[in-house]
Formats: C-alpha cells, sequence, structure tokens
C-alpha cells in the first residue's frame, strides 16, 4: 500500500462483505436463461467442461431426469444436436442413460456423481468471475441484491413466454430459493 492511500474503514469492509455474498451464488440465475451472459464474463479458464456439457447438466441437475427429446425441445435444438452433446458426456461418465421407469420407450439421462461434481467446480469458476464483475460495479449489497431479484424475474419471464419453465425448487443458491 502506498503512503498516500488510506486503510479501509470497517465499515467500507463489511460493505464489501455484504456486497460480495448474493453475487457469489449470481451464478445460478445466469445459468440457463442468459448464455449471452456467460460469453461476457470472461474466458473458461480453468473450467474443464465444454460450455453444452455445463449447460446440460445445469437443466438436468435441477429437475427430473428427461429424454433426448425433451432436452431438444428446453434448448429449441434439433434432436441430433442433443444427441451429439449427450453421447459426449455419457462416454466422459458425466451422464448415465436409463430405462424410463414409468415404461416409455425412450431412454432417460440424469447427472452422474461425477457429472455433478465437476458442473459444482466450473461453477465455483463462474461464480468467481460473476463476484467480480459486480464488486468491479461498485454496487451495495442492496443493489447488488436487486439485480439478483431482477435478473431471476427477467429469466422466469423468458422461460414463460418461451413455454419452458422447470423448477429450481432444489438448488439453495438461486436468488429465489434465497429471497425469503
Amino acid at each position: 500500500m502506498r503512503d498516500d492511500e488510506c486503510e479501509p474503514t470497517v465499515e467500507e469492509d463489511r460493505a464489501h462483505e455484504r456486497a460480495r455474498a448474493p453475487a457469489e451464488r449470481s451464478g445460478a440465475g445466469t445459468d440457463l436463461a442468459v448464455p449471452a451472459f456467460h460469453r461476457r464474463t470472461g474466458p473458461r479458464i480453468g473450467q474443464s467442461l465444454e460450455r453444452s456439457a455445463y449447460v446440460l447438466l445445469t437443466r438436468l441437475e435441477v429437475g427430473d431426469p428427461l429424454t433426448l427429446k425433451e432436452l431438444a425441445h428446453t434448448f429449441q435444438v434439433d434432436v441430433s444436436t442433443i444427441n451429439r452433446q449427450v453421447s459426449a458426456m455419457l462416454r466422459n461418465g458425466l451422464v448415465e442413460r436409463f430405462p424410463d421407469p414409468e415404461g416409455g420407450m425412450a431412454r432417460k439421462f440424469r447427472p452422474t456423481a461425477l457429472g455433478l461434481e465437476r458442473l459444482e467446480a466450473d461453477r465455483a469458476i463462474s461464480r468467481a468471475g460473476t463476484t467480480r464483475l459486480i464488486e468491479a460495479s461498485g454496487w451495495t449489497g442492496e443493489r447488488t441484491e436487486q439485480f439478483l431479484t431482477l435478473l431471476s424475474e427477467f429469466n422466469q419471464s423468458i422461460e414463460q413466454l418461451e413455454g419452458l419453465t422447470w423448477s429450481r425448487a432444489g438448488r439453495a443458491d438461486t436468488p429465489s430459493a434465497t429471497a425469503d
């Protein structure tokens, strides 16, 4: 520290900590519905998952297992595209395929323990990048909370508009799950 710089005050330290806590969970609000946000948070340095695996695992983590057709509908892409992505994930042990418990013909997919472990590791890196961006904004904790609330509402509106809603009830780090 240079002589002409001042030590941060206790109040500034507390404000920084209040702003940091909600920022660290901000990745949850941007995981699914705003992929452009991820492109703007910088390169995926240190992350081990391909972008498609990250997004697919995020979706499979928050809901029931899905078929290829259901995944294709969710992401509004061709089944052949999802099939290629899921096949690579199967080879890498990130997802598993199993018969439909309700007797349907199509196989369903769910994340494996390895897939969830790698997703969480990549998510931590993504959150750290998002936290740096929010901290650089200079926002207060209250302003950050407002941003996360609005981002969550925006994502839900996009999902409703496109008929792509799903439950995030199991995710403790989503803005909607922690706002209460």
